[in-house]
Order: structure tokens, then sequence, then C-alpha cells
């Protein structure tokens, strides 16, 4: 894997990257992690897209180092598609994939339905369609406990102290929760450890809940931007374990309205797989994700 830098404006954005050497003409496969992870979530996914003539970009979020951290502190959803947008733009090609993971679902939703033609196809794992999650959540009440967290770092201060305390012990606590089958190995913590700890980072994490899974945004008591975006017309497949203690894979049944996606939709559930379902069983998911670049392709 090398390095690419990323840019939007003033923010700058570091990337892995697989393929470029070898397939200087393949189509380009953009994958945008979650929380709590960073870009290193996909490398189980970028060797093997390389392989089969991918070039493959995996960037580092909004905020996940310091570079990437806005003066004005935006980490909607809203600002973060836009930065995939611009990300795009700057390649030399028409459209690109759309891999997204976690809180990279749900910028993947948003990117596709503020540029649609920007996107060949878009995937997305472990998280449904966000612009529906306060309907849907009502019809699986088990979610609203489940998305407990989500209201803890609602909390100033005291989520702060708590996310990092005792060797990030929350952090390894959701992950144990959310991926119950999964043992994250030692080398695969120290290093989300050391994108953590870096400056800005741990405030940047917890602003994407302040800002885009507040209460009353869970609830559809308010509404932001993103919740006016329930058209996404580019064809979507959606990608969720059956395991996952993170977001119920019933919430896969009510989320979806084929309406919200002309261009057609589809669900898969990866049987003994969690959260993070792409680094618990690559090789399905990676199946999963060929075909459907294969049938989506441009080329």
């Amino acid at each position: 894997m090398t390095d690419l830098t990323l840019k939007n404006g003033p923010l700058r954005f570091s990337a892995l990257t697989a393929g470029f050497d070898r397939n200087p003409e393949g189509e380009i496969v953009v994958c945008l992690h979650g929380f709590p992870d960073d870009a290193h979530s996909f490398d189980a996914q970028l060797p093997a897209l390389a392989e089969a003539g991918y070039r493959v970009v995996a960037p580092y979020l909004r905020g996940y180092e310091p570079s990437s951290q806005p003066d004005d502190g935006d980490y909607s959803i809203s600002a973060i598609a836009r930065d995939v947008i611009a990300w795009v733009e700057s390649f030399d090609v028409e459209a690109v994939h759309l891999i997204g993971h976690d809180w990279g679902a749900v910028a993947t939703y948003a990117a596709g339905a503020l540029a649609p033609e920007r996107f060949s196809s878009l995937i997305t794992i472990a998280v449904p369609h966000a612009a529906r999650f306060d309907e849907a959540i009502k019809k699986v009440p088990r979610q609203m406990a489940r998305s407990w967290y989500m209201v803890f770092f609602n909390i100033p201060g005291i989520s702060e102290y708590a996310v990092q305390r005792n060797d990030w012990s929350l952090v390894k606590t959701l992950w144990k929760r959310w991926s119950p089958s999964y043992a994250m190995p030692d080398h695969k913590w120290h290093q989300l450890r050391s994108t953590f700890e870096a400056d800005g980072v741990r405030g940047a994490m917890l602003a994407y809940y302040r800002q885009n899974a507040t209460p009353a945004l869970l609830l559809g008591i308010k509404k932001n931007e993103v919740a006016e975006l329930t058209s996404v017309p580019v064809r979507t497949l959606a990608i969720t374990g059956v395991e996952d203690g993170c977001i119920d894979t019933r919430m896969f049944d009510h989320c979806f309205d084929d309406g919200d996606f002309p261009a057609g939709i589809a669900v898969e559930r990866v049987q003994g797989a969690g959260h993070f379902a792409h680094q618990e069983r690559p090789d399905e998911v990676n199946q999963l994700i060929l075909t459907w670049l294969s049938a989506n392709s441009r080329n």
C-alpha cells in the first residue's frame, strides 16, 4: 500500500492506496471508514480489489488527523460528504465506486444523493439508509437501547473522559459488543490507539455524534440536511452482519424504500458477522463487493 494526500480547501487527508501502479486505467474505488476505526479498516479489501484490477483509495475521514480538522468545527455528514465529492473531482475520471462503513456508510448515502453523477455504484456496510433511521428505530425498539452510546457521547466533559479512560477501554468494549465473534489482533489495536491519541482526534470523533446523532435527531424530533437526502439515485448494495450488536440487522428491513433508490437497492446479510463484517468475514464480503462492482462497471 502506498500513501496519497487528498484535499478539500485547506484540509488535508492522508489516504492508503492500492493498485495504482498495477492498474493505471482501472476503475477507482473509494473506501470510507467509520468509528471507532480509521483508514486501515479496509486493509483486507485493498489488496483484493487491486488484484481484481481496481485502483483503491482509503482516506482518513475529516478530523481523524490534525491536518483534516476544520477551524469551524464542522463535522456534519453533509460536510463529510462534500469532502468525498471534492476528492472524486480531483481524480481524472468521470465517476468512482464508493464503499462506506459505519459513519462512512452514512457519508456514502449522502454523497450519492448530493452528486449521483460522480458515482458508478455505492456499497454500505453496517448502517442502513440514514435518512430513514428515525422512522425505522420506532419499528425496532431494541435499537434505541443499542444506540445508548450515541446519547452518551453527546454529554460534554464526561464522555471525553470516559472514552479515553483506562487505555480506551470503552472503545474496546464497543468493538466486543458490536462484533461478539471477533477478536481484534493486538497490532490492530496499537495502530488504532495511535490514531485516536493524535491531537484533536478524540474531540472530532465525539463531534460526529454531537452534530449528527443527538437524541432529537435520532427520534426525528429535529431534522438536519441528511434527513432531507432521502433520494439516492445510484445503484446501492447494503451489507449487514447478522450478529451486529450496534445496528440491529432488522433495521435494514425498515430503512429502505425502493422509491428512495430508483437505480436499485440490494441488501445482503452476512452470517457469523457483526458490525465490522468486512474485517470479520473478509473473504465473503470481498466476494460480495467484487461481484457488485463487476455488475456495475462503467467500462
